[in-house]
């Protein structure tokens, strides 16, 4: 079958027209097949992007066989994608995973798989980066496909209107079920993190809720939201209260029995950039956070 393109358009939207009695499965298969050329040419991108007056060509499979030459195969991006549309990539980051590349222009990162992930797609697209975690900390990180999106959603964070909520496993057991640690933050030229006064001439102010969701004999099981984001911030705040997160031994903990810090940044409601509809992505959560001795108290 052999079809011209009668104004600019999408691959995938002009073989449903084509094939009106086909599934959008079945028509993907076509073109991973090697079925459907356009302009003389083997395309296999369901979105590529038509222009009027294109030669849009489905060979059978027989025909396919003869003249289309294998997809391109890529390597597998160690990449676990929780949600993806044409302006976001929401993904869980492992722990000891840095999100970023530092100036020491380390290789591999969360951010560095999302940009091969993406480019194996298109090597124009790129990932821009919204937010970071810390290397120990796992969780849910979203990634802007687009500049537009990357601008929209920095200013909800700037100005505190994303809702980000953790869960960490603590030593102990807090005094209170729930509270708020109210501090003032500084980060020397060393990457350490200390609590100052107010007054401090670079004290950032850092505000952070938690409440215990789980109690066992010797951890618990504790959810956090946080209005500012510090780095260390969590890990400061529990320190101040008692009860610091498992495996943080540079904020006072003495256990480490996985080897991390029990740190997980389990969700992020904010408002889609296209739409302005709000949304929420949730990470599942990693073995090892339930307390030891758990009981319902």
């Amino acid at each position: 079958m052999e079809y011209v393109q009668q104004e600019e358009g999408v691959l995938l939207v002009t073989l449903q027209r084509l094939f009106p009695q086909s599934s959008t499965s079945t028509l993907r298969k076509m073109l991973t097949q090697g079925r459907v050329m356009v302009n003389e040419t083997v395309v296999y991108r369901a979105k590529h992007s038509l222009l009027q007056g294109d030669n849009v060509r489905v060979l059978d499979r027989q025909k396919a066989e003869k003249h289309s030459p294998p997809p391109p195969t890529h390597p597998p991006v160690d990449l676990d994608i929780l949600y993806e549309d044409d302006s976001l990539l929401v993904v869980n980051k492992p722990a000891l995973l840095l999100s970023i590349a530092t100036d020491k222009l380390e290789p591999d990162t969360l951010h560095s798989r999302c940009v091969q992930y993406l480019q194996q797609q298109n090597k124009n697209n790129w990932s821009f980066i919204v937010h970071r975690l810390d290397k120990d900390t796992s969780g849910l990180m979203v990634f802007a496909k687009h500049k537009e999106a990357k601008n929209e959603l920095q200013h909800q964070f700037q100005q505190r209107n994303v809702h980000r909520i953790y869960r960490a496993l603590v030593e102990g057991i807090p005094h209170t079920s729930s509270g708020t640690v109210h501090s003032w933050l500084f980060e020397d030229k060393n990457l350490n993190v200390v609590a100052v006064n107010k007054k401090h001439p670079k004290a950032k102010e850092a505000i952070s809720h938690y409440s215990v969701l789980e109690r066992g004999t010797d951890n618990s099981l504790v959810e956090l939201s946080i209005e500012t984001g510090r780095r260390h911030q969590i890990r400061m705040a529990m320190q101040h209260i008692g009860t610091p997160v498992v495996g943080d031994a540079r904020h006072g903990a003495s256990t480490n029995p996985h080897g991390r810090v029990m740190l997980h940044a389990y969700a992020l409601e904010f408002l889609h950039p296209d739409t302005d509809d709000p949304v929420r992505f949730e990470a599942p959560m990693p073995k090892g956070f339930q307390p030891d001795g758990w009981n319902e108290r």
